[in-house]
């Protein structure tokens, strides 16, 4: 609806410029057609003439610029007339108000019903490759709230970028190199050595997790694991700190996938952090930073000049021992996405990865390649709080020290825990309640979202049994009978949804559909307590059923983009 009052103010616009109310060679002004915040104000708002004015002069003699209103007055006049528009009207200082006529909801009802599944889907992405990258977390310990966290955040993006029509490649980045992953080996070792985290021999920045006794005990019985189609076996040998090592990697990857797999989270593409140098990648991005003249030497150190990129310092990529900073893998690994075809690149991370986001985009550019100046994109998420009984939950005993993503997903299940982890916009730290989550109420937003299509599976179930006939088509043509007040708003909520699947995409904010859902479910829920449906008069009846059998479309829709169930039955 909004990109038809467009076309129609347009279509205004143009008749003023022929007709030269306005200059035929005025640049037209990015105006909006917005939701008007209040019914009394109608359905939309344009802000068209207001922005015109400022281009315009005033054919008053003495007054620099058009009045908005006045030009607001013409626009009207030069409107074409449309079936879909009841009324406009102008108020303030110049916005136009439409009023669409109840045709408009009823037509939009139809088109749910034609489109089913697809509906709220559009095609901006154009077929165009998007790589998103979220997780990525070292391969060291079971996956954290915060993970889960990233693990919703960057799934729901994937999901609506695949709705908005883009081609979408989600990738992991495992960090299977550095000094973490050698902690972790060693904890490994001590563990099947027979050293306890509370003995005085065990090794500094050691993890002390459950779960680091069980990849020892399956080390010495000589297992083995299967991780992204690879077999590791054990060697068993507790001297050997190098198969240890692959091992390990190779049990934690294998259990971070199941836990993903539990969320219902998957990937196109796992990259290792050691292909980079196995491959000679970060070796080939320095010999090109070398070549574009970007680089300096100082102190026996290799400096880029990330302050010629925006950078508020210079950094080392390597340093004065021969080794890389960690700086300068992220720069070679981006570059792979970009040689790899991604046409637009997000990278969902932790706050606490904020501050290298200006350097790797500073290598990226001295590259001298091609990569556009924002890419890649990031999407950064606050920390989660859990709370349980009125407390906060701080400590897993599998984990040792955090909360498990596993641990949620045992308490209040996959559906629950995604919503949860989802509601809030990434950047805002969240509280993670879990009695809230556990409950079936309509305090908790997940259970009230999902009980209301529930409900309307149980409505047409209970038609047949009551000797009710529901004839979709017969209901299609009689939505004209829906007309009081609660049907109107739940008739709004509907037609929103095509609008927060655009906006959700577009400002890469998932949460906005979490909440919008919540909306649309307290619309159902107020117009099922306010109304019988399964009435004695058919066509009323029929009509009904279809606006309800919408609403129950509309609900699956959004909520497959979060990645949650539509339940039948609660």
């Amino acid at each position: 609806m909004k990109a038809q009052l467009r076309n129609l103010v347009l279509q205004a616009i143009h008749a003023l410029q022929h007709d030269a109310t306005l200059p035929a060679e005025l640049a037209i002004p990015d105006f909006v057609i917005e939701r008007a915040r209040s019914r009394e104000h109608g359905d939309f708002a344009c802000n068209a003439a207001m922005l015109l004015a400022k281009h315009v002069l005033s054919p008053v003699e003495g007054a620099a610029r058009a009045k908005p209103r006045e030009l607001a007055e013409k626009l009207v006049a030069a409107l074409p007339a449309n079936p879909l528009v009841e009324k406009v009207e102008i108020a303030g200082p110049g916005f136009i108000n439409f009023f669409l006529a109840a045709g408009a909801y009823h037509a939009e009802v139809r088109r749910i019903m034609a489109e089913g599944n697809a509906y709220g889907r559009n095609a901006s992405g154009g077929g165009r490759t998007v790589g998103v990258e979220f997780v990525s977390a070292n391969p060291t310990g079971p996956l954290h709230v915060g993970h889960g966290r990233a693990a919703a955040i960057g799934d729901c993006l994937s999901r609506l970028l695949d709705a908005s029509g883009w081609n979408v490649k989600r990738e992991y980045y495992y960090n299977d190199a550095g000094v973490q992953i050698a902690n972790l080996a060693v904890s490994v070792q001590a563990r099947a050595r027979g050293i306890t985290p509370e003995d005085s021999s065990w090794p500094d920045n050691g993890y002390r997790g459950d779960y680091i006794a069980d990849v020892a005990r399956a080390y010495l019985d000589r297992e083995s694991v299967v991780a992204d189609g690879e077999t590791v076996v054990a060697a068993g040998d507790v001297d050997d700190l190098d198969a240890i090592r692959r091992f390990a990697v190779a049990s934690l990857r294998r259990e971070q996938d199941l836990d993903l797999q539990a969320f219902g989270v998957g990937f196109d593409t796992y990259f290792l952090e050691s292909s980079l140098y196995s491959d000679g990648k970060v070796e080939e991005t320095v010999r090109e930073l070398i070549a574009h003249g970007h680089t300096y030497e100082e102190g026996g150190a290799l400096w880029l000049r990330t302050t010629a990129f925006g950078d508020d310092k210079d950094r080392v990529m390597r340093k004065s021992d021969g080794t890389y900073t960690y700086f300068l893998p992220d720069v070679a690994y981006h570059l792979s996405k970009w040689q790899r075809g991604y046409q637009r690149a997000i990278t969902e991370l932790g706050s606490d990865h904020h501050g290298s986001l200006a350097r790797v985009k500073a290598g990226l550019q001295a590259l001298d390649c091609g990569i556009p100046k924002g890419w890649p994109e990031y999407v950064l998420h606050q920390m989660v709080t859990v709370m349980k009984g009125g407390e906060e939950v701080k400590i897993s005993k599998r984990a040792g020290s955090y909360v498990t993503l596993r641990d949620l997903i045992d308490e209040v299940g996959k559906d629950a825990t995604r919503y949860f982890l989802i509601a809030r916009k990434s950047d805002s730290q969240l509280v993670f309640d879990v009695d809230l989550a556990r409950s079936q109420s309509n305090d908790n937003p997940v259970y009230y979202i999902q009980y209301a299509h529930a409900r309307v599976c149980s409505v047409l179930r209970q038609a047949p049994e009551k000797g009710f006939a529901f004839d979709l088509a017969d209901g299609l043509a009689h939505l004209d009978r829906l007309d009081n007040e609660h049907e109107q708003i739940l008739l709004t909520e509907l037609s929103k949804y095509p609008e927060q699947v655009e906006a959700a995409t577009a400002n890469l904010e998932p949460h906005l559909i979490a909440g919008w859902l919540r909306e649309l479910a307290n619309a159902f829920h107020t117009y099922y307590n306010s109304h019988q449906f399964l009435v004695e008069d058919a066509s009323l009846r029929n009509a009904r059923l279809a606006l309800v059998v919408a609403t129950r479309q509309v609900l699956k829709n959004g909520l497959d983009l979060l990645g949650l169930s539509a339940p039948e039955k609660m």
